[in-house]
This record gives structure tokens, C-alpha cells and sequence, in this order.
């Protein structure tokens, strides 16, 4: 048996006529519901933390035990979570082996204020599932602890986000989703670690570089990429490297970081000798996920339109490079994380909606 493929559309509607208009009217303008979640946080053990954004049945982000929640954290103030977890929270939560949940791992300076996070929060929580937001390192709207930040191949991290959830709520049926570079650490994780794959009964990856190589060169060399997206993303990524350079004295080159202007120049100076690479290269090349799709032994979709501005058509997988438990959806139109439907304003309830259905049928 080989891989399955899907190349039904994505409805994108006329008024969005390119890949690159699909992915910032996503990004910036469609119409989605906000949610609230309730924040955890969790320490790491090497020091740092990691952030947790939950939201379920019996979950309120507005009281607590009953108790109405008379004024917020202003640490949370920009932020979707409404106030921190209390011991007795847990309680309110589901866990019966029936009990749907699903975790969220965001993409490259994402968080669940993103656009794609809090429409799938949102899809699945009305449906009575339990929804967990998993933060990376320093993208919870907190300055982490240390001077590495968070990358697209960093499994010690996923494995430690899903041992967290697992004991939270141990008996509920476990799903798995990651957009963009969230979808790729959450991929390579799956197929390297098969008994944390055993304890999920699915998962989705949406809009994933799976080969990090060419969406590494196609923000960094072309147009679009290199002028626009790689500047949208580096005004906060170059901001936050620069408070860790005022932390962590003489760990980082703050010359060479002010003359960084694509993605990977910014993975050369600072990714990849952070977290054990020798250049973007090497760091692209083995954080990539794309060579362990044939080793995923869990169904997963894995949703990318063909169309995706940071992903080249090219570099998308074939069911000869997968497993047979995956299913491939590449529509034509769709941009990067956005898939618009509808009349104008349009919105994003295409997406959540294609999630849900593979969970519930495998199609």
C-alpha cells in the first residue's frame, strides 16, 4: 500500500486571485471567532518554560471554581489567554476515554492569538473537545529564560509539550495539529518517536515546509519573500534576539544580527550555532521533516495547496515518499495558512472544517 492523495479544492473565492493575497488577507483580514483560553505554565528541565493555553468543556477563562475572575493578569494583557490555571480547573475538565482532545503546535512567530489557531480552537471547542495551544519558547507574549529561543527540528521540546498534555488529561482520545514550522517539528517528532505517535489517534499538518531547504531559499531569495515575508517575520524575531543579547552578554553577535536581512541570514548568525547546527544549511537539512514521512505510523494529514508562497510546488511530498497512514491534500489555491471561503469578507472555516473531517473519517 502507498500514501493517498487528494487534490480536491480548496473553494478560494475569485476576489483572491493569488497565492500571495490568499495568505495575507488570511493572515490580516478574515472574519474568524476569537476565544479566550486559561493559561498554564510549566517549567522546563533546563530552566526555561513553556506555555499552555487550554480551553475545553467545563473550562471557563472567565471564573474559576465558580468564581467570576474580577480582574486580569496584566501580563496577559496582550496575549488570548484570559487568566492562569488553578489547581481546581483541572477538575472541571473532561476525562473519560471518549473525551476528543487536541493539541495545537503554532507556527514561526505564532501563538493563539494567530489567525489559524484561534479558528481551529474555536471549531473544536464548540464541538465539546478539549483544545490545548503549545507554546515554543518565547511566543507566548513571555521572554523566555534562556539564550536559545525555539526551532523548526527541536523534538526535546514537542516530546516534553506532549508528555505535558498526555498526564494532564491522560484517558481523553489524543489528536495532533501543526501549521507551518510548528507542523514540521510536530512531524519529525511523530516519525522518530513511534510509542508518543501510539497515543494519538491522529494528526493534521497544515501548510508545512516539509522541506526546509527550499522554503528556506524561496523566503531568503525571491521577491516577496526575501522584501516582504522575511521582514514581516524578522521585525519581532530580531527584536526578541536583541533582548537575549542584553541578557546573555557575549553570547550573541549584535553587529552581525543588525545587518541580517533574510531568513537565512538570520539561521546562519543565530538559529542554527544556538541549537547545535554548523549553518542554515546543515540546520534546514536534518530539521527537515520531509524524510521522516515514510516513517509516520499514525494517520496524518497533511494539508498543502500547491500555490503556498513559502513552500515551492516542487518540494511537496508524493505517495511514494510517505507512509501508507498518510493522506496527502494538495489543493491548487489556498496561499500559506490561508485557505479563504465565502463571499467577501470571506473567512477561515474551510480549514478547522478539513481537520475535523479526517478525524472523524480518515478522509
Amino acid at each position: 500500500m502507498t500514501a493517498q492523495i487528494d487534490s480536491s479544492a480548496c473553494p478560494t473565492p475569485l476576489w483572491l486571485p493569488n497565492c500571495h493575497v490568499q495568505t495575507m488577507y488570511g493572515a490580516l483580514a478574515a472574519r474568524y471567532h476569537r476565544i479566550s483560553f486559561v493559561r498554564e505554565r510549566v517549567d522546563t528541565p533546563d530552566g526555561d518554560f513553556i506555555d499552555f493555553d487550554w480551553v475545553g468543556p467545563g473550562l471557563f477563562p472567565e471564573k474559576t471554581a465558580g468564581n467570576v475572575v474580577s480582574h486580569e493578569d496584566p501580563g496577559l494583557s496582550n496575549t488570548a489567554a484570559r487568566r492562569w490555571m488553578q489547581e481546581a480547573d483541572w477538575a472541571c475538565l473532561p476525562n473519560a476515554p471518549e473525551t476528543p482532545a487536541l493539541i495545537l503546535f503554532h507556527g514561526l512567530e505564532g501563538s493563539s492569538k494567530s489567525h489559524y489557531a484561534q479558528a481551529i480552537a474555536q471549531h473544536f471547542r464548540a464541538r465539546g473537545w478539549i483544545v490545548v495551544i503549545a507554546h515554543f519558547r518565547g511566543c507566548s507574549g513571555y521572554v523566555n529564560r534562556m539564550a536559545r529561543a525555539y526551532y523548526s527540528g527541536d523534538s526535546d521540546d514537542v516530546g516534553f509539550m506532549f508528555d505535558t498534555v498526555f498526564a494532564r488529561v491522560p484517558q481523553a482520545s489524543w489528536h495532533a495539529a501543526g501549521v507551518s514550522m510548528g507542523g514540521n517539528a510536530m512531524l519529525k517528532y511523530l516519525g522518530e518517536q513511534h510509542g508518543t505517535a501510539a497515543r494519538l489517534a491522529a494528526c493534521a499538518a497544515v501548510s508545512v515546509p516539509l522541506d526546509l531547504v527550499a522554503g528556506g531559499n524561496s523566503l531568503s531569495d525571491t521577491i516577496m519573500g526575501r522584501y516582504f515575508y522575511s521582514r514581516y517575520f524578522l521585525k519581532s524575531i530580531k527584536r526578541k534576539v536583541f533582548e537575549k543579547a542584553k541578557r546573555f552578554p557575549g553570547t550573541i553577535d549584535t553587529y552581525k544580527l543588525g545587518g541580517v536581512r533574510t531568513i537565512r541570514e538570520f539561521d546562519d548568525m543565530y538559529t542554527a550555532p544556538m541549537h547545535g547546527y554548523k549553518n542554515a544549511l546543515d540546520y534546514w537539512t536534518r530539521a527537515s521533516s520531509k524524510p521522516w514521512l515514510k516513517e509516520l505510523t499514525l494517520p496524518t494529514l497533511v494539508l498543502n495547496a500547491r500555490n503556498d508562497p513559502f513552500v515551492p510546488e516542487p518540494s511537496l511530498p508524493g505517495t511514494s515518499d510517505c507512509s501508507d497512514t498518510v493522506l496527502l491534500h494538495q489543493p491548487a489555491e489556498g496561499g500559506h495558512a490561508g485557505f479563504i471561503t465565502g463571499s467577501f469578507p470571506g473567512h477561515i472555516g474551510w480549514l478547522p472544517a478539513r481537520m475535523a473531517r479526517y478525524f472523524e473519517t480518515g478522509l
